[in-house]
């Protein structure tokens, strides 16, 4: 059975890889989108306009347009990025489409919208927060431990990432994003940078609160690489410990895994203590190492939705 309505969370390209594949499992996707990045196009006019950094949601939209010439054109204007020897340089032209919508309407969800519509997107975008957030974590390394500020600082330091904050601590939440997930018939958490693109999630009290009522029907999706500087030195199963000790409130129903995970012991004791169903598919693309096949995600998610109601 397809579920009703989907509400998938993330960022970057774990968020626009699950979001191509959800589209093929519901009618009905919403898309809720980190807002920490500070690096390239979207850290530059946060900075200058002290807007919510566009780049996450820009990626999100473009994942969601009309399949048609019209909706793949303007999501291929929307991915343009310029290369030139001036200020221009290095910006996505969806980032600026979006700053322009936010600055004339001074809504950040309403200047989604206006995007969403000229792509004809199958599916809606919306911001974890209405303002920007500044991620720090401590990190350790063989024989030191720092304080990393900043989504690239935390992404990039590599070590264990632990004690993981945001500010503002209580940032504003559009009532939209909350709806959005208490009324959905599933919820997908995952894949992407663990700490600052999944973990944030739990940082923002009522969406926290949200996706611990929304347990009994979402779908926690862990990631493929052992390569991710975020992750350093860890596996799977320490991303499931680390989310536990950020929320423990928070079971997903199922926790969906590739097959080169499935027979992680250490894994599948975690998940099963922690009350969950393990699902393992073959997941990985057959040309990279780090990436998830979007076909067979599709089919994957399918399956574990659908098990939701049984």
């Amino acid at each position: 059975m397809r579920p009703a309505s989907v509400v998938a969370l993330g960022g970057g390209h774990g968020l626009h890889t699950s979001l191509t594949a959800l589209r093929h499992v519901t009618d009905d996707l919403t898309a809720v989108v980190t807002v920490a990045d500070d690096g390239g196009s979207s850290g530059r006019l946060r900075e200058e306009m002290g807007i919510v950094p566009p780049g996450d949601l820009r990626m999100a939209l473009s994942a969601l347009c009309e399949d048609g010439e019209w909706g793949r054109t303007w999501r291929d204007v929307l991915q343009t990025r310029f290369s030139t020897p001036g200020p221009l340089d290095g910006h996505a032209l969806g980032n600026l489409l979006i700053a322009g919508l936010w600055e004339r309407t001074g809504d950040v969800v309403e200047g989604l919208e206006w995007v969403a519509r000229l792509l004809r997107a199958q599916g809606r975008v919306l911001p974890l927060a209405e303002e920007p957030l500044q991620i720090s974590a401590l990190v350790y390394g063989e024989h030191t431990s720092s304080v990393a500020r900043g989504q690239v600082a935390v992404a990039t330091a590599g070590g264990r990432v632990s004690g993981l904050s945001i500010e503002p601590a209580r940032p504003r939440v559009p009532q939209v994003t909350l709806d959005a997930i208490a009324g959905s018939s599933a919820v997908v958490l995952g894949p992407g940078s663990w700490y600052t693109s999944v973990l944030v999630h739990f940082l923002v009290e009522p969406v926290a609160r949200a996706l611990v009522e929304a347990g009994p029907r979402t779908v926690l999706t862990l990631n493929i690489a052992y390569e991710d500087a975020e992750t350093e030195g860890s596996d799977r199963v320490d991303d499931v410990r680390a989310l536990r000790r950020l929320e423990p409130a928070f079971r997903p129903a199922v926790v969906l895994a590739d097959a080169s995970h499935g027979l992680d012991r250490e894994l599948l004791a975690e998940i099963d203590g922690w009350g969950s169903r393990l699902v393992v598919h073959e997941l990985r693309r057959s040309d990279a190492l780090d990436r998830h096949d979007v076909a067979r995600l599709a089919q994957a998610y399918a399956q574990a939705l659908g098990s939701l109601s049984d």
